[in-house]
């Protein structure tokens, strides 16, 4: 089901709603990037940057056929979301970090389920041989 989140980076500089359907379930990537940084994502729509614009930093990847983007905040640090295109997954995405949500549960967070992809070896649409280390 649908819903209407709010989230924020730890120091507050970064805040923002988004409407994720969390029964739809989470995901996990096991790419370079996404296991260093532990990142655990929500798929969402309506997007709306509340505050904080000026203080979020961009870390990037581009290629022939996609990019993406991981937004993180400058003064404190906390990745808050994800944007770009991945042709495999179906083109543009925006995720948001689930631990950045400051009104889920955890029931909400692993009610829908957590779909692992398999980044590291551009295998988008199917789970890695061994996620344990996710």
């Amino acid at each position: 089901m649908e819903k209407a989140y709010h989230g924020s980076c730890h120091c507050g500089a970064v805040r923002y709603q988004a409407v994720i359907d969390l029964a739809a379930g989470t995901g996990r990537c096991n790419c370079t990037f996404c296991t260093k940084t532990r990142s655990w994502g929500a798929q969402a729509k309506d997007f709306e940057l509340l505050q904080g614009e000026s203080a979020l930093g961009d870390y990037g990847r581009d290629w022939g056929e996609g990019n993406i983007h991981h937004r993180f905040c400058t003064r404190c640090g906390t990745h808050v979301y994800g944007h770009g295109y991945i042709a495999e997954t179906g083109g543009d995405y925006l995720a948001v970090r689930v631990n950045t949500l400051g009104d889920a549960s955890i029931d909400e967070l692993v009610g829908g389920g957590i779909r692992y992809a398999d980044g590291r070896h551009d295998n988008w649409m199917n789970p890695p041989a061994d996620f344990r280390a996710l």
